[in-house]
């Protein structure tokens, strides 16, 4: 039960530096609606989203799934006051992704090359499979996962049918790939880039 509850925690604290990931590459880049929305902040209060980040991770510890998975509420971001027009939403999107690789390949290195007591290595790990679970999750081209934005920053304007359907459908095709497995899937994934990085 404890490993559970680490597991929620790391979760929860992955998605909020998630998002201010992506706040503050939009505030870099020029945009700062999330700061005036209060969402520049490692508060998880700021961050909560009903479904993504309460109603399915207690589904998924209620059925006793051996893995936990989640989402915050993404932080607002108006693509017009960036002033990299071009790319900006593709680098405000990947920065998410992006800081928890970062967070995975620290606490991953600090496995393998530091004499860590044997708890604490687990904790480590933890941390490491959770984010790099997570920073994968996120690249499934689906909205509002970055993934579809970066799909969406390389598509002309012909595939604007598809951008309608995944957005309309978006949530029932997450649903069905939960319901396919895609989760153990993402996890196999993220225990490898775990073994490549800790060593063991």
């Amino acid at each position: 039960m404890s490993i559970t509850i680490f597991s929620l925690i790391i979760l929860l604290f992955s998605t909020v530096l998630h998002e201010v990931a992506h706040g503050s590459m939009a505030l870099r880049l020029g945009d700062n609606t999330a700061k005036f929305s209060g969402r520049l902040t490692l508060n998880p209060l700021k961050h909560i989203d009903p479904f993504g980040t309460i109603i399915l991770p207690a589904l998924l510890v209620l059925m006793r799934s051996p893995f936990v998975i989640g989402w915050a509420k993404p932080v607002p971001v108006n693509p017009y006051n960036l002033r990299d027009q071009k790319w900006g939403m593709l680098k405000v999107s990947l920065a998410g992704p992006l800081s928890n690789l970062l967070v995975a390949l620290i606490f991953g290195l600090l496995i393998r090359f530091v004499a860590l007591p044997e708890i604490t290595s687990t904790l480590f790990g933890l941390i490491v499979i959770y984010n790099f679970a997570w920073a994968l999750f996120n690249l499934l081209p689906i909205p509002p996962f970055d993934g579809s934005h970066i799909l969406f920053s390389f598509l002309s304007p012909r595939f604007n049918n598809l951008k309608i359907f995944l957005h309309k459908y978006g949530l029932y095709i997450l649903l069905a790939l939960l319901f396919l497995g895609v989760i153990d899937y993402i996890f196999q994934a993220a225990a490898f880039l775990y073994y490549l990085i800790a060593g063991y």
